[in-house]
């Protein structure tokens, strides 16, 4: 049975998926769970873990999460030193139980398991040119596309097989590949999605999707893996292969805005900091007359908290969340109208009755449940409702890896801010600028794709790609 997420979720971004792996440990199925566990926020559909004792290969995978999918029993059958992990929220291939990963095949005598965070926007082309060659897809994944790839270049051994096949993706794609006794760390050439590498006590390596999975197992973090780089890990330490030319970088600044978890350092900057400053940009944008400012939690909280401290407005929290609101909630009847907004977050009705309140967001993507959220504050006696929103209208959908609907759903497409203002019920709708989010990452603007909020895209998608092409 597939296990739906809960309404509102789906009205939000979400990643594709994080990946975690391990090299070098005794214990490295279960590290590698809690490499997931922190990472979880970055895919809730299904998780997998496949491991290697240097002979064996071993793996499950499942539809939930993490501590859903994995028990104490079942750790114990994934014996070995080197492992793979990934959570997976899909956006190229359907959600069910045949896409979870991470992906495994044997070819030739040649067991390989690969995980990959991202979108390859040629994915369309590649599976048509493999199927005409006779390959055989068990999945509606991009990522088997890889280990086809793979197989076509076997002959030519490991380490050419794979730096042919990455001459033949394009997009998005920070992956882990794993035989019986290598553990391969391959991130694309423009660095969208960010991947570490980590070294715990002991001498094992660890490499994931962000350095929170790191702070969880007690790992030192190392570096990147850097952008078109190759990481080969093995009984005889690190190869790195770089590209014969380096690409311009273009890190997606969503990570910063909204995906990853405040605690990482991503791109070199810590999260919690960044979006701190990026309230404390939209201050200096943005000056207005109120009570208090808050977020609608957790969304807003750290940019709030960076407009509270600049501007000298207090930071309250005027809505509380319910924090047991599980996957499988059953949804309301229509005539039960926004009860799933109200059953996530409530307004302190008695504290905001009267006030100006400024409200601080990360995104309106469509804009369904901001206006359900503002429309329960003024049922609540709200005097006025200023929202602010740390980065700038999102008017494109993504191809890398994050799932932005289609243009047409997005709200700022189609709407000025002050048609979504009036649509919303607001009395200020505010962006932050374009070079105010920049500024608050530290990094320099042609760093980033930011193609959702400019539509200039590093990689062009092939004419024939779309994101729902594969069934997501």
């Amino acid at each position: 049975m597939q296990i739906m997420p809960h309404k509102e979720a789906v009205l939000r971004p979400r990643e594709e998926c994080g990946v975690c792996g391990i090299f070098g440990h005794e214990d490295a199925a279960k590290l590698t769970y809690f490499g997931l566990y922190a990472l979880q926020h970055r895919g809730q559909e299904s998780a997998g873990i496949v491991a290697s004792d240097g002979n064996h290969i071993s793996q499950h995978k499942a539809m939930g999460l993490v501590s859903e999918v994995f028990s104490e029993e079942v750790l114990q059958t994934l014996q070995g030193h080197l492992t793979i992990g990934h959570v997976r929220y899909s956006t190229t291939g359907a959600s069910v139980a045949e896409n979870a990963q991470p992906f495994i095949a044997t070819h030739r005598g040649c067991t390989m398991a690969v995980a990959h965070n991202g979108n390859l926007v040629n994915i369309r082309v590649l599976r048509d040119e493999l199927e005409k060659q006779g390959s055989i897809f068990q999945s509606t994944m991009d990522s088997e596309v890889v280990v086809h790839l793979l197989a076509r270049y076997s002959s030519l051994g490991l380490e050419k097989a794979i730096v042919e096949t990455v001459k033949q993706l394009a997009g998005a794609y920070s992956m882990l590949l794993m035989t019986k006794d290598k553990l391969v760390a391959i991130r694309d050439p423009q660095g969208f999605r960010p991947l570490c590498l980590g070294r715990l006590n002991g001498g094992a390596y660890i490499v994931a999707s962000e350095t929170c999975a790191l702070d969880l197992v007690e790992a030192t973090y190392v570096r990147d893996i850097e952008p078109g780089e190759i990481l080969i890990i093995d009984n005889n330490g690190l190869k790195s292969i770089l590209p014969e030319k380096k690409e311009k970088q273009s890190y997606c600044i969503f990570e910063h805005v909204y995906f990853a978890r405040p605690d990482s350092d991503i791109f070199g900057f810590n999260v919690y900091e960044s979006r701190k400053r990026m309230g404390n940009i939209l201050a200096e944008e943005c000056q207005l007359d109120a009570d208090f400012v808050m977020p609608f939690p957790d969304s807003g909280n750290y940019a709030a908290i960076g407009y509270s401290q600049a501007s000298g407005i207090p930071l309250e929290m005027g809505v509380i969340r319910n924090h047991y609101v599980g996957r499988t909630f059953i949804q309301p009847t229509q005539s039960m109208r926004d009860f799933s907004v109200r059953v996530k977050l409530n307004p302190v009705s008695s504290f905001l009755k009267g006030k100006k309140v400024i409200i601080i967001e990360d995104s309106i993507i469509r804009g369904t449940t901001a206006r359900s959220r503002v429309r329960s504050l003024r049922a609540a006696g709200i005097k006025e409702v200023h929202m602010l929103i740390s980065c700038p209208p999102t008017r494109n959908p993504c191809y890398y890896g994050i799932d932005f609907p289609t243009g047409g759903e997005l709200i700022a497409r189609s709407k000025s801010v002050e048609e979504i203002r009036d649509y919303l019920g607001l009395d200020t709708l505010y962006y932050l600028s374009l070079e105010g989010m920049v500024r608050a990452t530290g990094q320099p603007m042609d760093s980033f794709c930011l193609a959702c909020f400019n539509g200039v895209y590093p990689v062009s998608p092939d004419p024939q790609f779309h994101k729902l092409a594969l069934g997501c």
